[in-house]
């Protein structure tokens, strides 16, 4: 039953988005983008990212990019949590960004702003460990989760994620009464 209540959270949180945000095919030789959701306290802040879920598309990440358009970005999958010395490095990254390490319950565990290393050699380039466990992470340009008051312990869903965001019945005002 496990697997049943996940599916249903997960067509729960389909519903719970903005018409028209589906995950979009991969272009041959791309990667899968998806509608991403960031609950803050300001309001909720709406991206379109591309998903990397393989290894080699994890590798590549969003090295030799010159540009991210405002509303983009790049959501890391793993299947299992990954640890807390379990970095990132900006080898071959041209564009300075900010990465939010999202843990089990899809809240922001924790946020770190990465620059360019320019170094032709990966050894010379500095690794932003998170310090905490994470089973996903998002990069985007950097300055924008402190531009849109994006901050550790908001929720972030996306097609596919558990559900973790939805309100509950009683935070909409439709449990019982107190």
């Amino acid at each position: 039953m496990r697997g049943v209540g996940q599916g249903l959270g997960a067509a729960a949180l389909l519903l719970a988005l903005p018409a028209g945000l589906v995950a979009e095919p991969p272009e041959p030789g791309g990667v899968q983008r998806l509608p991403l959701l960031i609950h803050a306290a300001e309001g909720p802040r709406q991206l379109r990212v591309e998903v990397a879920r393989t290894i080699p598309e994890r590798r590549r990440g969003l090295m030799e990019r010159d540009h991210l358009d405002e509303d983009a970005g790049m959501l890391f999958l793993y299947r299992d949590t990954q640890s807390a010395l379990s970095g990132f490095w900006m080898y071959r990254t041209l564009i300075p960004l900010d990465i939010a390490f999202i843990g089990e319950d899809e809240r922001i565990a924790a946020i770190f702003t990465m620059w360019p290393c320019g170094s032709a050699n990966p050894s010379e380039c500095p690794v932003t460990y998170p310090g905490v466990p994470y089973r996903a992470a998002l990069e985007v340009n950097a300055g924008a989760f402190e531009a849109w008051g994006i901050a550790e312990g908001d929720c972030v869903s996306w097609p596919g994620s558990v559900g973790h965001c939805l309100p509950s019945a009683a935070e909409e005002g439709v449990g019982p009464a107190e």
